[in-house]
């Protein structure tokens, strides 16, 4: 009985140390199959990492030294870049999607479940939202944007957005600014200040 015991125990070890580097090698493939859609060196990917590289350009994806990516990124084939700075942080869930350009500076904190969009994403007009979208389901991302309205995004250097945030087209966050936790902001933020709510508003002035 001791021996069937050993035996089965000996066969649980074994699959289940197969079946860990079985994973532990998939997560380096998505890791190497997410650097090729990039532009940079020293940065550090993760498992749940996710690049979406529409236009198939790994210059239009650039990511500085230093700077750890959890989340997603995402260019549109229609148009977009994304410019990351040095020693930066993008939390696990967030997800930076241009159609136009977001560029974030150095030594920018950016928490989890965030989102950074510089574009409206579907057209104003209903029909022809509509019959885009069907276009968008048979056919595939959009080769052109049409009346898809974009702006970009800026964050500077020592900015922190803090987690489950939103940052629309078209808005400047300053220096060192710090957006709070759940705020959607529809207008610039200057240097070190706190803005938080929704729409986000001027809470305080920070040092600097």
């Amino acid at each position: 009985m001791k021996k069937v015991l050993l035996n089965l125990l000996q066969r649980f070890i074994v699959r289940t140390s197969l079946q860990s580097l079985i994973i532990q090698q998939h997560q380096k493939d998505v890791v190497a199959q997410n650097k090729k859609r990039v532009s940079g060196n020293e940065y550090t990917f993760y498992p749940e990492t996710h690049i979406a590289n529409q236009q198939n350009n790994p210059l239009k994806i650039h990511i500085g030294r230093q700077t750890h990516v959890r989340g997603t990124l995402l260019i549109f084939r229609y148009g977009g870049k994304i410019t990351i700075g040095h020693n930066c942080y993008i939390g696990e869930g967030s997800r930076i999607w241009s159609g136009d350009e977001v560029r974030i500076g150095n030594h920018v904190l950016i928490a989890h479940q965030v989102n950074i969009v510089d574009t409206q994403a579907h057209e104003l007009d209903a029909d022809t939202r509509t019959d885009r979208y069907i276009d968008l389901i048979n056919n595939g991302p959009w080769k052109e944007k049409g009346l898809i309205e974009t702006a970009p995004v800026v964050i500077h250097d020592k900015a922190w957005i803090s987690f489950n945030a939103v940052i629309l087209k078209g808005v400047i966050i300053g220096e060192g600014a710090i957006v709070a936790a759940g705020s959607v902001v529809t207008k610039n933020v200057e240097p070190y200040t706190l803005v938080g709510g929704n729409p986000a508003v001027f809470i305080k002035k920070l040092k600097n």
